[in-house]
């Protein structure tokens, strides 16, 4: 019995030969046995070790010895008193134990037979007597020999009804276990209900139960008997759990290969009726799904992972939640476009015509977008910087990729990426979560039904990131001509190629835009139109777009260049057109009610009509403002919806040399304000100022609106301007206005947005420009109608700047300043 994993195993020892001859010592009726027929015990015992096994008191087991040192020991006290102690081995090491291996509390036995078995193995039958607890090892040679006190049971002779319920449980756990365990044999019942003493049936039980090495030797060394039985029925009663879940899972699994059977009947049933209905079956569904799969032009690996779902998809019950998923997946392996693609056209003049007749100016951005067209006509394939469209909303950015799509013949898609926060809508999910979906790249293009359609990536900038994951990272895979051959979307799970998709991606600013995802796209500044530009595109796209979406007809009326500039003007404020066609439309519908009503309406709308039909202007068109005070000047500033006016207004006021910025400006515009002070600190006498007055007159600088934010380097030399006029009192030059940047030593730097800020200098009516001569690329780009009436100044350094803006002349009443001495 060295392995008790089944209950009462000992029972069949009844198979080993000439058991029936076996001479047991009488057992008495505290359940030790009869120690004046074994006579008196030594105080030194020779000590065998056993594995896997503990001896209690009165139990009778048999014992195989293999080691050689075990032999000798059974053999010479076989031939005398056949009293030896037995000791359970802490750990399972089948070499010779060491005094340390051995627990120290063990049981005296009696060898009742010895059987020498076939093959030299011998095997003894013992009969547990009393516990024992080593004091020393006396001997380790040619056999273990102990120094040993003897320990006597301490079970109540007389239970009360506790403990009297306590050996009841035991047996009734006892019955149950063997109710439970088919393995144990029937004759395991007689001999519980055989057993009389209450303190054998402890050490029977203890000596059966199916626990550990470890656990069992703690119940033998528990010396007091309701204590030892207490634990036991402990043990009982994992066992009974055991046993009882083990009999709970087999019942399931016989029931569900019954569920299985009578589900088998079933489908054969709905297959018939199927047949009869017409409806498809499984079967068809998967005889369908390979028959698309065949028709495929994919890669083997492709064909053989498909072929691998559709069988998991054969073995899988109809009927499980499984199968939807399984079927859901192989659908899109067979759905998505795999080698299909459509045949581009490369008649470059007709790409041209198309773009010049959806949009009107981008002359640049159409001019790039023509070369990108040119370079793959000429290479055929895609490995180039993906184009990425940057400018201020409604400018067509997104229109434009439509206009390409059409120019070339290809499928269209857009995905918006604005507030995308999970990188899960790139990278898809994983198929292990229910709901799990492909990203929004794959998706697209399924939806496409072609790999190479115009892809656009609309608002790149507004992609965000959280605990989900950083999309933008995502978006460096699907970005890169290098890798995009081999994406693999989480969901699809094998490669797709991307690198015949022509991605386009569109963003309002750049400062957002993850570094390295930046540096993968070819950025094209697609800033805003100028009125006539905006005159043009109403003319030709928005007006008649509204007047098909309210249903009039083409020539149910017009509107003069007059009326459509007023409306831009008064009731506008953008670099793109989108607030412009949101006004068309309402100047539409009112027109459309009136003939709804049959009520007059103007058929061709005047400059005069708008205010009639709108109402009263409620944007004031930027001005210039008079040259008659010292110290305001016209700066040009860039806006996210477009170009724009501000004056710096600068005032000097007696104090102790203070200087005071207002107008809730950045650090950038402060330390700009800073660095033109210093400046004219330095240059004091090139321009005629007395250095005294630094320290006597406090200067204020104020940039007007307070409540909007400002920031950004553009002021820099219109701050040394307002304040060189400040301190000299001289006129600054009549509609002039300035740009660039300024450092301590005087130079003047570039700045950008060149093409806005000359765009509001003409609608505040500026005639002349200041700005750094390396701005000069910039203005030359813009087509020179737009800026005919407008005069240049290109400037290196702060003295060019005061020399053009300030005049001899002084302002009428200036500041008189007194300087003390």
């Amino acid at each position: 019995m060295s392995n008790s994993n089944e209950l009462f195993k000992h029972l069949r020892m009844s198979e080993l030969p000439d058991f029936e001859n076996i001479e047991l010592i009488p057992i008495g009726s505290d359940g030790i046995e009869n120690n004046d027929k074994m006579g008196v015990l030594s105080e030194e015992l020779p000590i065998l070790p056993i594995r896997n096994m503990v001896l209690f008191p009165g139990m009778v087991i048999p014992i195989t010895v293999s080691r050689q040192k075990s032999v000798r020991l059974v053999k010479k006290a076989y031939k005398g008193d056949r009293i030896i102690g037995v000791l359970a081995q802490a750990n399972n090491s089948k070499e010779e134990p060491q005094p340390d291996d051995l627990y120290k509390i063990g049981t005296v036995a009696h060898i009742v037979k010895m059987f020498v078995l076939p093959g030299g193995n011998t095997t003894i039958i013992v009969q547990g007597r009393k516990r024992f607890e080593v004091k020393e090892f006396i001997k380790l040679e040619p056999n273990l020999l102990a120094s040993v006190s003897y320990l006597e049971d301490n079970f109540p002779k007389k239970l009360n009804k506790e403990n009297k319920a306590l050996v009841s449980s035991l047996k009734e756990s006892a019955m149950k276990i063997l109710n439970l365990n088919p393995e144990i044999p029937r004759e395991a019942q007689i001999a519980l209900d055989n057993i009389e003493s209450p303190a054998f049936l402890v050490h029977f039980l203890s000596s059966n139960i199916n626990a550990e090495l470890k656990e069992k030797q703690g119940l033998l060394e528990t010396l007091d008997g309701i204590e030892q039985a207490t634990k036991l029925l402990e043990f009982m009663m994992k066992e009974i759990q055991h046993l009882e879940l083990k009999r709970e899972i087999q019942s399931k699994a016989s029931s569900d290969i019954d569920q299985q059977q009578r589900d088998y009947y079933i489908r054969q049933q709905i297959k018939v009726l199927q047949e009869e209905l017409g409806v498809e079956s499984p079967e068809q569904e998967l005889d369908g799904l390979r028959a698309k799969g065949a028709k495929k032009k994919w890669s083997k690996e492709v064909n053989d992972f498909f072929n691998k779902e559709v069988s998991k998809l054969q073995r899988t019950n109809s009927m499980s939640a499984e199968y939807p998923m399984l079927m859901n997946y192989a659908e899109l392996l067979v759905d998505l476009p795999w080698g299909e693609y459509t045949k581009d056209n490369f008649d470059l003049a007709k790409a041209k015509r198309i773009l010049d007749a959806d949009h009107a100016g981008l002359a640049k951005v159409k001019e790039r977008i023509i070369e990108y067209l040119a370079v793959l006509k000429m290479k055929g394939d895609m490995k180039a910087p993906i184009l990425c469209l940057y400018g201020p909303p409604g400018v067509g950015k997104t229109s434009l990729g439509k206009s390409i799509a059409k120019a070339l013949g290809r499928k269209y898609v857009r995905m918006a990426l604005g507030g995308v926060r999970d990188e899960a809508e790139i990278r898809g999910h994983r198929k292990t979560y229910i709901g799990a979906m492909p990203g929004k790249v794959i998706s697209n293009i399924k939806k496409a039904g072609s790999s190479n359609p115009v892809f656009i990536l609309d608002e790149i900038d507004k992609v965000g990131a959280d605990h989900r994951g950083d999309p933008s990272s995502a978006l460096l895979e699907v970005l890169d001509p290098e890798q995009n051959n081999s994406f693999v979307d989480n969901y699809l799970e094998v490669e797709y190629d991307l690198s015949k998709v022509m991605f386009i991606a569109t963003a309002n600013s750049l400062d957002t835009i993850h570094p390295a995802l930046r540096d993968r796209m070819e950025i094209i500044e697609v800033s805003g139109y100028t009125v006539e530009e905006k005159i043009q595109i109403s003319k030709k796209h928005l007006l008649p777009k509204q007047k098909e979406e309210h249903g009039l007809g083409k020539d149910s009326f017009t509107i003069s260049d007059a009326a459509l500039q007023k409306l831009i003007e008064g009731y506008t404020r953008e670099s793109g057109v989108r607030k412009l066609e949101q006004e068309i439309g309402r100047l539409v519908r009112k027109i459309t009610k009136s003939i709804a009503m049959n009520e007059e309406y103007p058929t061709k709308v005047q400059a005069a009509d708008i205010e009639k039909l709108l109402g009263q202007a409620f944007i004031e068109k930027d001005a210039y403002e008079s040259n008659e005070f010292a110290g305001v000047v016209t700066g040009l500033a860039w806006t996210p919806v477009g170009g724009d006016i501000l004056f710096i207004e600068s005032l000097l006021s007696k104090g102790k040399g203070n200087l005071t910025l207002s107008g809730q400006l950045g650090d950038v515009m402060k330390e700009s304000a800073m660095a033109a002070l210093t400046y004219l600190k330095a240059h004091a006498d090139d321009y005629g100022i007395d250095y005294r007055i630094f320290d006597q007159y406090n200067l204020h600088i104020h940039v007007p609106a307070g409540a909007v934010p400002k920031d950004g380097p553009s002021a820099g030399i219109t701050m040394l301007t307002a304040i060189a006029s400040a301190l000299t009192q001289r006129k600054v030059k009549s509609k002039l206005a300035m740009t660039g940047e300024i450092t301590l030593r005087g130079k003047v730097l570039p700045v950008g947005g060149i093409k806005e800020k000359i765009l509001a200098a003409k609608r505040a009516g500026i005639k002349e420009i200041v700005m750094c001569s390396k701005n000069r690329k910039d203005v030359e780009e813009i087509e020179k109608s737009y800026i005919s009436d407008i005069s240049f100044h290109y400037v290196d350094a702060a003295e060019e700047v005061l020399k053009i803006a300030l005049m001899k002349d002084k302002v009428k009443n200036p500041i008189k300043l007194e300087i003390k001495e």
